[in-house]
């Protein structure tokens, strides 16, 4: 039977279907249920747009747009090599920073843009405790009522619904939301990070890992027990378990064949 010819799709490329592909590549985190954010585009890169408080998809905070300017904000910290602590200072291939973890990021930025296989990161759980970090951002109260209306320029109450809880979560999500965003730049295109994670801050921060590094490109939420008897201090039920995020770079260029199925991932 002779060999049949190969069939050809007739249709003409899509150029702006294309064009758009390459740019989620690229911004992952400026696109809204597949719509492009034009002013969210323009923040990063470097042109900053103030919210304008429309209705659209996407997990909202108070200083959600002021973290584009603290991530663009060159830092202006040195590196000291510590070689009284060091050991085998000149040859060794490991290498131990200590420093705010921002500026770090920050620093590392020059010399490992794109070449870092993988990350592990442990942050706060965000558990009720409030946690101060010096970043230019950071907010008290007043400011966050001011953010959200409930108070005016002047300390004047505009509501009488005075909800300040909310607070706790946008701190949180503004101190991590920098500090993914560079620590994406340092993965390399088959890279992976992993993130420790409990139940009080997981869906905020699978929301803001899918808009920064793609939804697509969400290997795993992966359940991580940790007590098998559970908490004895939990209100209503004792969680036995944390979770780890799994987000690549580029899902695509992923190989998981070094896992069997089945094979358990510990901490």
């Amino acid at each position: 039977m002779p060999e049949q010819p190969e069939k050809l799709d007739l249709t003409s490329m899509d150029v702006t279907e294309d064009k758009k592909r390459k740019l989620k590549q690229l911004f992952p985190e400026v696109f809204r249920e597949d719509k492009i954010d034009f002013d969210h585009l323009k923040r990063v890169l470097g042109e900053w747009v103030p919210e304008k408080g429309r209705e659209r998809f996407g997990l909202q905070w108070p200083g959600k747009a002021e973290c584009m300017k603290i991530i663009q904000q060159p830092s202006i910290a040195t590196l000291k090599p510590n070689r009284e602590e060091s050991v085998n200072f000149d040859n060794t291939e490991n290498l131990f920073i200590e420093g705010d973890n921002l500026e770090v990021l920050k620093l590392l930025q020059k010399s490992y843009f794109g070449k870092v296989k993988m990350i592990y990161i442990d942050p706060p759980y965000n558990t009720g405790n409030e946690f101060i970090y010096p970043d230019d951002y950071g907010e008290n109260l007043n400011t966050y009522l001011e953010y959200t209306g409930q108070k005016d320029g002047e300390g004047n109450w505009q509501t009488s619904n005075k909800e300040t809880e909310g607070r706790f979560h946008s701190k949180w999500l503004n101190m991590m939301y920098p500090r993914l965003f560079l620590a994406k730049n340092l993965l390399q295109k088959d890279g992976v990070i992993f993130i420790s994670i409990d139940d009080h801050e997981v869906n905020n921060l699978v929301k803001i890992c899918e808009e920064i590094f793609g939804e697509e490109n969400h290997l795993a939420t992966i359940a991580n027990i940790n007590n098998p008897k559970g908490r004895s201090d939990d209100k209503h039920f004792a969680t036995a378990h944390e979770y780890i995020l799994a987000f690549a770079k580029n899902v695509t260029k992923v190989d998981l064949k070094g896992f069997e199925p089945g094979e358990k991932i510990t901490k």
